[in-house]
């Protein structure tokens, strides 16, 4: 237990890192063009993990045609999709509701998984997606006035659900790509996509955008989103999870919702209500079955753990 606490902490800090992302989003998209924001932070992660991957590899790690395909799927799925949905979305809902609604991710997983990858549902998974479906319907109806629907608070969860449907789809088609594509490599690549697939429309935003409008807290806000949320929490992240097993990992996920919940109150100023931290405790309730039924089925007869090579998706690619 004590050699791996330093894996939890390295989990913990990624995660509480991923769930500022909430937080950076909701404060960029209320000044600047979605599409030149998911630009700039990717630009300036891949800045960081460029160079990275060259040093790492001593040079660029050759890549099949068909992980290729795979890796810009993933880009497509997990980066564009989710980043398209994710910050019109936190234009139109708070922060604290777009983070709980984030925190679903597992729940999303082993549905797609069910009903497209006919995987079987064990009873506590079965009851780990009630509880998290539960867990978002409180938040799109306890606690909403009529203004609240006016404003759009509704389709703004909304948009941010099916984020979290395109992040699921990237945790997906993860299990598809060789094990000899590196953590690293497979960041920087899908990093890479991203970033030409945002580009044209980024480009088409900036011919009409006033960049004399973005300021000094923007362009630290951007760089935040691309240095810290993608570089130092992707580090964490893959250090931590190459000394635990797979299934420890999803535990961790809930660090994200409190981060992103905590971080909205304290720096956006949003009230914190009894309906948000209801509905945080059905998601985490959620995933807290989600886990350890993942866990037990993950047990070998002997009921030890087998050390795992973790490839898994930097969850820290929010903005």
């Amino acid at each position: 237990m004590k050699n791996k606490i330093p894996a939890y902490l390295c989990l913990a800090a990624a995660m509480a890192i991923a769930g500022s992302s909430v937080v950076v989003g909701k404060i960029l998209t209320l000044r600047l063009p979605v599409f030149l924001i998911a630009c700039g932070s990717l630009l300036t992660a891949l800045l960081v993990l460029l160079p990275l991957t060259w040093r790492a590899h001593k040079g660029f790690p050759r890549i099949s045609i068909s992980d290729l395909k795979i890796l810009s799927l993933q880009a497509f799925t997990g980066i564009v999709l989710f980043r398209v949905f994710f910050l019109y979305g936190l234009r139109m809902t708070s922060a604290v509701a777009g983070g709980i609604i984030t925190s679903v991710l597992p729940a999303v997983v082993g549905l797609i998984s069910f009903l497209f990858l006919k995987e079987k549902l064990e009873w506590r998974k079965i009851s780990g997606i009630l509880f998290a479906v539960a867990g978002v319907l409180t938040v799109n109806t306890i606690g909403l006035s009529n203004t609240d629907m006016v404003n759009g608070s509704i389709m703004g969860n909304l948009l941010v659900l099916l984020a979290v449907v395109g992040e699921a789809l990237f945790v997906i088609l993860q299990k598809k790509v060789s094990k000899e594509v590196s953590p690293l490599t497979r960041t920087t690549l899908v990093s890479l996509f991203g970033f030409i697939f945002f580009l044209p429309l980024a480009v088409y935003e900036g011919l009409y955008f006033d960049f004399a409008l973005v300021s000094w807290p923007d362009c630290v806000a951007i760089t935040y989103s691309g240095v810290v949320v993608t570089g130092i929490a992707y580090i964490l992240f893959f250090k931590g999870a190459l000394a635990v097993p797979a299934t420890t990992i999803g535990v961790f996920g809930g660090f994200m919702p409190i981060s992103s919940v905590l971080l909205s109150s304290l720096i956006l100023g949003e009230t914190l209500l009894f309906h948000h931290l209801l509905s945080l405790g059905l998601v985490l309730a959620g995933i807290g079955l989600i886990s350890t039924t993942v866990e037990a089925e993950s047990l070998p007869a002997n009921g030890r753990h087998q050390p795992d090579v973790i490839y898994a998706h930097d969850p820290a690619r929010k903005c």
